[in-house]
């Protein structure tokens, strides 16, 4: 039994759901999310997939990593509707990921932009 035959469920912790909801909801347009025994809300995403976003006040924005990755069929506008939502992309210049004004980076054949939840959790874009 290989896990490569299982669906990845991305998990992140949240210090605070109504201000999470605002955010995943309101902002990042996710909706149809389930309310689970953990107090957590799961939000159904595209093909079968699905992102976990629940209380846990202490882990919060712990991760200097990125923790959940969207792949977009056009990031530049994926950028623009949600930089007009208010997300505010980050700035890279770390070796080969050099990003531009708008915060996207062209890496090889693919472009990625990250931006952060009201945690600092840390998320992407990405368009291969």
């Amino acid at each position: 039994m290989g896990l490569s035959d299982y669906r990845v469920l991305p998990a992140i912790a949240v210090s605070d759901m109504d201000r999470a909801r605002e955010f995943y909801e309101g902002v990042l347009g996710l909706s149809g999310g389930g309310e689970r025994p953990d107090g957590g809300i799961r939000y159904p995403c595209g093909e079968g997939s699905s992102i976990h976003v629940y209380p846990s006040p202490a882990n919060a924005g712990k991760s200097t990593a990125t923790l959940a990755g969207f792949a977009v069929g056009d990031v530049e506008a994926a950028v623009d509707e949600l930089t007009a939502n208010g997300v505010v992309f980050e700035q890279y210049d770390i070796g080969p990921i050099e990003t531009d004004e708008k915060g996207v980076a062209q890496i090889g054949d693919a472009k990625s932009a990250w931006f952060k939840d009201p945690d600092g959790n840390i998320l992407s874009l990405s368009q291969e």
